[in-house]
């Protein structure tokens, strides 16, 4: 699995550099707002030093100032000097200039020393404005400091990469199960499944790969049943026009000649409604888009009933629109489409009634289509939606015409997100329930 690994090494490269920027940063804005973090550490560490100068030198009288500082000199192994302030300046940072001639001790870590003014208006110590005192060799260790920081560095890198090592070896073991998977199903395996707990963080992700193979399983056995019954629903009429040609040539004119012409017209025909369909469950297969508008339901739903077939016997339809049947979002075409295939199939079982209905609860809008004809066994129902299926195979096209209808229906219901049922009517024969989301965008 290089890809995962790869993931998850940049991963670790990724925190790694955060955890040393993030230093940097604190670094630099505590330096911003509070100083030199190392000159604190190198002030507290000098801390004995300034307390001498502070606390024993600056309070003497004026004129033993100096004697105290000489008793300093001799008990101390830190070198004090007074120095003119001529050439004290120019040691002193730009940064610390200004601290310096209010008086305030500066420190200069790279030389473990500090310097301060001895008098700034040579009143406390006689002669001794134009004078600084400078300590050398102050106990300064900044590298511990430094030592301690990377420790502390290094702490929290470990207190942070540990608990994300650990829940990284999860994600890792989890997406290598994700992408084994995933090659399976890439090489044909269509049976692999991800098997994960649902406790897992990317237990949805598996969910979603198992029902994506699942569906690629479904499409191809689908494909293959479709080709197979399109391969077996063109040759008959192929094969009848082959052997109605071969009749045709030795057919003197006359009625048999036009009868037989007929017959191959008949079979054209029925070549041409397949070839229509089977473009018409294509396009619906490919519509990745619904053409919405709003339709007044009733209005609609009155046209369709009125273009339809009535030698056929739609005049035996009777209509029940609910009064608040108002309108919907949807697209028109495909609607209307899927309500006149299952009115049309209807037609060709109903004794003599059918019955649409059509009404609306809070979330929805319901369609129904009964019919009082013989109705369609409770063990079929699941396959009445198959593509070029028959519940009566001895049937002709004539009768049972090429099993696509409500097959294109449950296509157009489904791009709506809705549903289509089947079940037993109330008048005896077969009730198809449409049910449709108000929601445009449920």
């Amino acid at each position: 699995m290089p890809g995962v690994n790869r993931l998850f090494f940049r991963f670790f490269v990724l925190v790694m550099l955060a955890i040393s920027v993030a230093t940097f940063v604190v670094y630099f804005a505590i330096n911003r707002l509070f100083g030199d973090p190392l000159e604190d550490i190198a002030r507290r560490q000098a801390a004995a030093q300034i307390f001498l100068l502070e606390q024993y030198i600056d309070q003497a009288p004026a004129d033993e100032w100096l004697l105290r500082l000489n008793k300093v000199r001799e008990v101390s192994n830190i070198a004090y000097e007074l120095l003119p302030l001529a050439s004290v300046r120019p040691q002193i940072a730009p940064a610390q200039r200004a601290a310096f001639e209010r008086g305030e001790i500066v420190m200069d870590v790279g030389a473990k020393a500090f310097y301060r003014r001895v008098d700034l208006k040579g009143n406390a110590y006689v002669g001794a404005d134009e004078e600084a005192i400078r300590a050398s060799g102050l106990p300064i260790d900044v590298g511990l400091a430094l030592r301690m920081e990377v420790v502390r560095f290094v702490v929290v890198a470990l207190a942070l990469l540990i608990p994300i090592a650990l829940w990284s070896r999860a994600h890792w073991q989890d997406l290598q199960r994700l992408s084994a998977v995933a090659d399976a199903v890439g090489e044909g395996e269509l049976t692999a499944r991800a098997a994960l707990a649902p406790s897992a963080s990317v237990y949805p992700l598996a969910q979603h790969i198992n029902r994506m193979a699942e569906r690629i399983a479904a499409l191809l056995a689908a494909q293959q049943t479709l080709l197979h019954s399109v391969s077996h629903e063109l040759r008959t009429p192929i094969a009848r026009l082959q052997f109605a040609l071969e009749l045709v040539r030795d057919v003197p004119p006359g009625p048999d000649l036009t009868r037989r012409l007929a017959g191959m017209e008949a079979d054209l025909a029925e070549l041409d409604a397949l070839v229509g369909e089977l473009l018409s469950m294509n396009r619906l297969s490919a519509q990745p888009t619904l053409l919405r508008e709003d339709i007044d339901l009733a209005a609609a739903l009155r046209e369709l009933v009125a273009s339809l077939d009535h030698t056929a016997g739609a005049e035996h339809i009777v209509l029940d629109l609910a009064p608040d049947l108002g309108h919907l979002t949807a697209d028109r075409r495909l609607l209307l489409r899927a309500v006149g295939n299952l009115l049309k199939n209807a037609l060709k079982y109903a004794a003599r009634s059918i019955h649409l209905q059509a009404g609306r609860t809070a979330q929805s809008v319901w369609i129904v289509v009964e019919d009082d004809g013989p109705g369609i066994p409770e063990a079929e129902w699941d396959k009445v939606f198959t593509p070029f299926y028959r519940l009566d195979r001895s049937r002709d096209r004539n009768t049972g015409g090429f099993g696509l209808g409500l097959a294109i229906a449950r296509q157009a219901v489904d791009l709506h997100r809705g549903s289509l049922q089947v079940g037993r009517a109330a008048l005896g024969g077969a009730r198809f329930v449409i049910s449709l989301p108000l929601d445009a965008n449920a």
